[in-house]
C-alpha cells in the first residue's frame, strides 16, 4: 500500500449518568493502532476489564512488530478473554467489555470487533458503518423479529451475544479494508452511537476541521444528545 499520512485526534467523557468513565481507549498514529472498549455496567470489574483487554490487545499486536494478520488479531483478543476472564473470578460486579480496534498494516487497515462500539468510515460523501452490533437487538432487527424502532428492539439494545469476558470466550469479527486519500474513520463507543443521529455524525466528518475538532464536536452532540452514557470518539483522517 502506498504510504499515506494521517492525523488522528481521540478524546472520551463521562456523562451524566455514571460516577466514572468505563470506557478505555487508545491511539498511536503511526503505525495506527486504534482501540475501544466499553466496559459493562459500573462497577470494579467494568473498569477493570475495559483496561485490561485495551493493554492486552496493544501488547499482542505491538509484539507483532507492525505485522498485524488475521491470526495476531485473533490471539490478541483471547489473550485479553483469558486476562478479563480471570478478573471476573475475582472482582466485584460483572467483568465485561466491548473491544474494538483499527491496526494498520502493509495492505490496508484491519478491524477487529466483538461488543457494539463501532468503526464508521466516510469515503466520498458516504458515511459507512463497517462493524456489526453483537445484540440482540442487531440480531431481532435484521432477521425482521420486530421493527427498529420498537420496544422489543430498544429492551435487547444492551444484551451483547459477544464481549471480552464472556464465559464462552467467543471470537471477534475480523475485517480487512481499503484505504484511500481523504477517508475519514470514526471509532466510538455507543455513547456516540446511541446519542448523535447518523445524519449529524456525516456533517461533523465532513466539515474541513481538524480531527481533534470532529472529536470535540462529537462529544459535544453527546452531551447534548442526553449525555446519558460514557461517550468515547476516535477519528483518524487519512491524507496524501
Amino acid at each position: 500500500m502506498t504510504t499515506l499520512k494521517l492525523s488522528s485526534a481521540s478524546g472520551s467523557e463521562i456523562g451524566n449518568r455514571y460516577r466514572a468513565n468505563f470506557d478505555v481507549l487508545h491511539l498511536d498514529p503511526e503505525p495506527l493502532l486504534a482501540v475501544v472498549a466499553d466496559g459493562m455496567g459500573d462497577s470494579e470489574g467494568s473498569a477493570l476489564a475495559g483496561r485490561t483487554a485495551v493493554d492486552t490487545f496493544v501488547e499482542h499486536v505491538k509484539a507483532a512488530d507492525g505485522k498485524a494478520c488475521p491470526e495476531v488479531l485473533r490471539a490478541a483478543v483471547a489473550a485479553a478473554q483469558k486476562r478479563v476472564g480471570d478478573i471476573g473470578r475475582r472482582a466485584v460486579g460483572l467483568a465485561g467489555c466491548t473491544l474494538t480496534a483499527l491496526v494498520g498494516s502493509e495492505t490496508g487497515y484491519w478491524i477487529t470487533q466483538i461488543g457494539d462500539s463501532r468503526v464508521y468510515r466516510l469515503r466520498e460523501g458516504l458515511l459507512e458503518l463497517l462493524t456489526t452490533d453483537h445484540t440482540m437487538a442487531w440480531l431481532g432487527v435484521i432477521h425482521g423479529w420486530y421493527p427498529m424502532a420498537s420496544p422489543q428492539a430498544a429492551a435487547a439494545r444492551y444484551h451483547l451475544t459477544r464481549y471480552v469476558g464472556h464465559g464462552a470466550h467467543p471470537e471477534p469479527d475480523v475485517l480487512s479494508v481499503g484505504v484511500r486519500p481523504e477517508d475519514r474513520f470514526l471509532l466510538c463507543s455507543d455513547g456516540i452511537a446511541d446519542q448523535v443521529a447518523y445524519q449529524q455524525i456525516l456533517e461533523i466528518l465532513e466539515q474541513q476541521s481538524s480531527p481533534d475538532m470532529m472529536v470535540r464536536q462529537l462529544l459535544s452532540a453527546a452531551d447534548a444528545g442526553g449525555g446519558n452514557d460514557n461517550a468515547t470518539a476516535l477519528v483518524i483522517q487519512v491524507h496524501r
